[in-house]
């Protein structure tokens, strides 16, 4: 049985189509993680600390037949250093929303790969994007509406840039791709240092 180029520990079908864009053979593999701030930690601490987690939990899954470098992301929407997570109803979703109205808010998204060095010791490599997302002043019943959309349920901040949500965007200064979930740019730098490259017929050596 091959093995693929990359293992992802994550379920977001927003990754596993971004590294499908760049052409990886990427498998799916189980993870599970706390997402919960620690005391004092910083929002740039706090992806770092989970992607890294992910793809540690990841590896950590797979059977020693099967080893290949796994990726782990997180992503968080912050609004004056303060994380917005996923919305967990309606109330919450419409309060993100009004946060977001009208402002600029920092999208942070990290990276980790972890495979095994040749000793046989984890090595993990991360790097982190931050992109700047301005949003025009959105009205009640747009925020409403966009909910009844279903779309905002399970993002981030409630807002998908690659949805509806398009609209509301006034400016961005970043990684698009950072903030769907998964800055393509930063990935396949990362990836190079583990032999894995984007751009090679059929990605092979």
């Amino acid at each position: 049985m091959s093995l693929p180029d990359l293992y992802l520990a994550s379920a977001s079908p927003r990754r596993r189509e971004l590294l499908a864009q760049i052409s990886l053979n990427i498998e799916v593999v189980s993870q599970s993680v706390a997402e919960h701030l620690l005391d004092n930690e910083s929002p740039e601490s706090y992806v770092q600390r989970l992607a890294q987690e992910k793809a540690h939990a990841g590896l950590a899954a797979l059977t020693a037949d099967r080893q290949r470098p796994v990726l782990g992301a997180d992503t968080a929407v912050v609004v004056d250093d303060c994380i917005l997570g996923k919305p967990a109803d309606e109330v919450a979703a419409l309060a993100m929303l009004r946060q977001l109205s009208g402002r600029t808010h920092r999208v942070l998204s990290a990276v980790a790969v972890v495979g095994k060095d040749n000793l046989g010791q984890d090595r993990v490599e991360v790097c982190m994007s931050q992109s700047r997302v301005r949003f025009r002043r959105i009205e009640e019943q747009e925020c409403q509406a966009y909910w009844r959309t279903g779309e905002p349920a399970d993002k981030a901040g409630a807002y998908g840039i690659q949805g509806l949500a398009a609209v509301f965007i006034e400016h961005l200064e970043g990684s698009y791709s950072g903030v769907m979930g998964l800055p393509l740019f930063e990935t396949s730098e990362l990836l190079c240092r583990f032999g894995i490259k984007v751009l090679r017929e059929n990605n092979k050596d």
